[in-house]
Parts: C-alpha cells; structure tokens; sequence
C-alpha cells in the first residue's frame, strides 16, 4: 500500500526550511519528466534521472539547497518504484505546507459564477475572521443550490443556499407537525 502522506512527511522534514523553494523545484522537475518516455523505476532508471536533472538545473543556474532535495527526492522515488504516485505526493506535500504557512483552503459553490470583486471580498472577510495567513479558493458553479452559496472551509461548512435553507424548513416543518392527527 502506498503512503503519500509518509512520502510527504519525509519530503518536509529533510527539506525543512526550504520546503517551500523546494516544493517548487519538485514541481517544477515534474513537469519535465512528465515528457520523458520509457519505464520510470530501479536503480539504473535513477541515476539517468538524476542526470538529466542536474543538466537541467546547471542549464538554468539553479543548484540550490532545494534543488538538490527535489533531485534526491525524485530520485528515490523512481528507485523506489513509487514515481507513478507522485501525484499524491504533490498534493500532500502541498497540503502540509499550506497548514504550515497558516493558507486555507476555501470552496465555494454557487449558482452563478462569481466574479472577482466578490471572491476577493469573501477571502479578505475569511482571513479576518480567521486569522488565516492567505487563501486559496477554489470556486464551483452549482445551479442545483437556487440561489445563494454554500462555503466550505477546511471541514466547516456554512450553508447559505436557497436550497439548503428551503430543506432546513421542511424538515422544520415536518417537526413540527410529525406527531399531530390532522
């Protein structure tokens, strides 16, 4: 079974006050390998790996504390046969670095799409209201809601949809009359 979460973890904790240049560089390698074509595991697949990265990074001047933590990261993860996973790995090691650097994770769902006004609005409100450092939003258009928003914040949700609140008053209704003979 593959652990992304473990992948992460380790990624952070060697990369440590680098982790965010070196989250960057990681990402950025991936992208090229993405290109490359042939098998992706063992050892021998390493090393070539682990030179074409390097030539990449002398080419652009980048050989840096971060550049080298991506290199080895990638690296052990073609040795490891746990490259296809990188995905994965990606979105948790930005998950955790988003916790670390106080960003939250907003969606919001709405009828109509939103324009920017409005978005940056909601984000200003929700880093006053939370304290939060910043705030990446996601937004998603949900004509099925009939009106208003539904927010999403981490695993609170505030539900101000024309839907949500007409459910909130049948089931409100039916409270309240459940138990009378008519």
């Amino acid at each position: 079974m593959f652990h992304a979460q473990r992948w992460a973890s380790v990624f952070l904790s060697v990369s440590g006050k680098d982790a965010n240049e070196a989250f960057l560089c990681l990402s950025a390698f991936c992208a090229q390998i993405k290109n490359v074509h042939g098998v992706f595991f063992g050892h021998s697949a390493s090393v070539k790996l682990e030179k074409i990265l390097r030539e990449s990074a002398a080419s652009a001047n980048e050989e840096t504390p971060a550049v080298e933590y991506a290199i080895r990261f990638l690296c052990l993860l073609v040795e490891k046969n746990c490259f296809r996973n990188i995905g994965l790995v990606l979105q948790k090691i930005e998950q955790d670095l988003d916790v670390q650097n106080g960003i939250l994770d907003v969606t919001v769902e709405s009828t109509a799409t939103m324009d920017s006004g409005f978005e940056e609005e909601l984000s200003k409100i929700i880093k006053k209201k939370t304290g939060a450092a910043g705030i990446k939003m996601k937004t998603l258009v949900k004509p099925q809601l009939l009106g208003g928003y539904l927010l999403r914040i981490g695993s609170h949700y505030v539900d101000a949809s024309l839907k949500g609140q007409l459910e909130s008053m049948a089931a409100h209704l039916g409270e309240n009359t459940g138990g009378r003979n008519g």
